[in-house]
């Protein structure tokens, strides 16, 4: 039995591990010479940068993988819980450190906003029951199996449907629920989780902050390219087989079913009993099956917004920042207008910085920082970018600098840019969004394409543009979602292990 795997994101090499530990030979066909398509790392001079995403929680997905092949996970990937998630600085100077402690928390919000923690202790426990009532059937399962309905989770769900803010928004249930703008703010954000707006996405969205302030953050050792590189060395000695700069350029379609891909090295049929995409959904069927009906309704739906990215050397220290820090904009409402109403850039825009060599000095010079400067930007449409960034970069400098009391400018030493052109052309995320499509309507969880194809058998999908969505958790849900309905309907069992001499060797594999 094979499978060939089109992509090697984080979903693509989860995959090839879970269908190799079926006994399946696996072999994923990447069009970069590098895997883990947003999660990489780049390097200027002296600073080392991860490329995309930077917030690690739910560690114990990727653990669960070694576990999977009967290795232990702390021999070959280490990380340590963060005591603060992030951050938060105001314009009129108010400043919250999120600690992952939630007593030290509250306690922060009592201080410095002069407000009752037990309204934020409350809050939180509520984020929690909507996670723990929803995660069994919307994120672990299909959502296109009548199957997955079959449970009491279903009937539990059932009972506190009244409690899942269905109905209403994000930024509705906030308010509703937190009497201090700051905070309404605070948890607004976390809509950017998987590129949505607040102001339109369901409330059973409000589960997310969950993840953080319940469960915890973390910080893998060697940085978030360190996933990805023990992931694919798994997968190596799991008998994966990468083959990189190798573009697929068709899935063949034979009789209706899928027998194997085309790629650009080759004009033969790489034959397979599965065939598994981790591209995105839109360019999948544009590009590899176009000769397919297409799901329009599904390829249509509105985009993610993406990212303007400023990696930049800083020659200097700032203790007052965090690993994880957040900048506000004063009208948080209008920003998120620009983005997915009016499709541009505020001129206030919200700032992520992000600066790893807080947690691993070997990221920056002695006395320097890298700095991964963030700011959420509508996906592709023809702006012009090359205008936008000019403004933006002068925009995010002024606002720093004034909120900092530095001339960041003159502490910029090397920069890298990464914008929405440039997300789609690295990682064939349509139009350059970051988590495919957005999830702005309260039937966004059931619009996303399934794992798996209606109409053409043995055709399976996974990443962050299918269910359960974007984002190292959910695209690691969507490996094992897929990888378990391959298995049921194959009749499969997790049989494959390491072996005690690989596992040996395994262990000596630098990371």
């Amino acid at each position: 039995m094979n499978a060939v795997i089109i992509g090697s994101g984080i979903a693509g090499i989860a995959t090839s591990i879970r269908l190799a530990c079926l006994g399946i030979q696996v072999n994923v066909y990447e069009a970069n010479a590098y895997p883990g398509g947003k999660l990489t790392a780049i390097n200027q001079g002296e600073y080392r940068f991860d490329a995309g995403p930077s917030l690690f929680t739910m560690p114990q997905f990727v653990d669960e993988l070694f576990e999977l092949a009967g290795a232990r996970p702390s021999d070959h990937f280490e990380y340590t819980k963060l005591g603060v998630a992030c951050k938060y600085f105001y314009e009129d100077q108010t400043q919250i450190t999120a600690y992952t402690n939630i007593d030290q928390f509250c306690g922060e919000i009592e201080s410095k906003l002069d407000h009752p923690s037990q309204e934020v202790k409350n809050y939180l426990t509520e984020c929690a029951t909507l996670y723990d009532v929803t995660s069994s059937i919307f994120l672990e399962k299909s959502l296109h199996r009548l199957e997955s309905y079959w449970s009491t989770d279903v009937l539990k769900a059932l009972f506190y449907i009244h409690r899942l803010n269905l109905t209403r928004s994000m930024n509705q249930v906030n308010v509703r629920k937190l009497s201090h703008p700051k905070l309404v703010q605070l948890f607004n954000r976390f809509a950017t989780y998987n590129g949505s707006n607040p102001y339109t996405a369901p409330g059973v969205l409000n589960m997310i902050p969950h993840l953080e302030h319940n469960i915890g953050t973390f910080y893998p050792k060697g940085g978030m390219h360190s996933i990805t590189q023990s992931l694919v060395k798994l997968a190596e000695n799991l008998g994966v087989t990468f083959h990189y700069n190798h573009r697929v350029t068709e899935i063949v379609i034979v009789e209706g079913q899928a027998i194997g891909i085309r790629h650009d090295q080759s004009p033969h049929t790489i034959l397979a009993d599965w065939v598994v995409s981790n591209m995105d959904i839109v360019p999948t069927y544009r590009y590899l099956l176009p000769k397919q009906p297409q799901p329009e309704r599904t390829l249509q739906q509105e985009r993610s917004s993406s990212a303007l990215i400023f990696y930049w050397g800083i020659t200097q220290t700032f203790p007052e920042l965090e690993l994880h820090n957040i900048f506000f904009s004063e009208d948080y409402q209008t920003e998120f207008n620009h983005i997915f109403k009016t499709k541009t850039v505020y001129h206030d825009p919200t700032i992520y910085v992000n600066i790893s060599s807080k947690e691993d000095s070997n990221d920056a010079p002695e006395g320097c920082e890298n700095w991964f400067v963030m700011i959420n930007v509508p996906h592709n449409i023809g702006q012009n970018w090359d205008e936008i960034i000019v403004q933006a970069r002068e925009q995010i400098l002024q606002k720093l600098s004034r909120m900092l009391c530095v001339n960041l400018r003159s502490l910029i030493e090397s920069e890298s840019i990464l914008e929405p052109r440039s997300i789609e052309t690295r990682t064939s995320s349509y139009l350059g969004a970051l988590y495919g499509a957005s999830s702005n309507n309260r039937f966004a969880a059931f619009l996303r394409h399934p794992n798996f194809s209606y109409k053409i058998p043995q055709l399976y999908f996974v990443g962050g543009s299918v269910h359960p969505g974007g984002g190292i958790p959910l695209c690691l849900l969507s490996a094992k979602i897929t990888a378990d309905i391959i298995r049921k309907k194959h009749s499969l069992s997790y049989t494959y292990q390491l072996t005690k001499n690989e596992q040996s060797q395994h262990e000596h594999i630098p990371y």
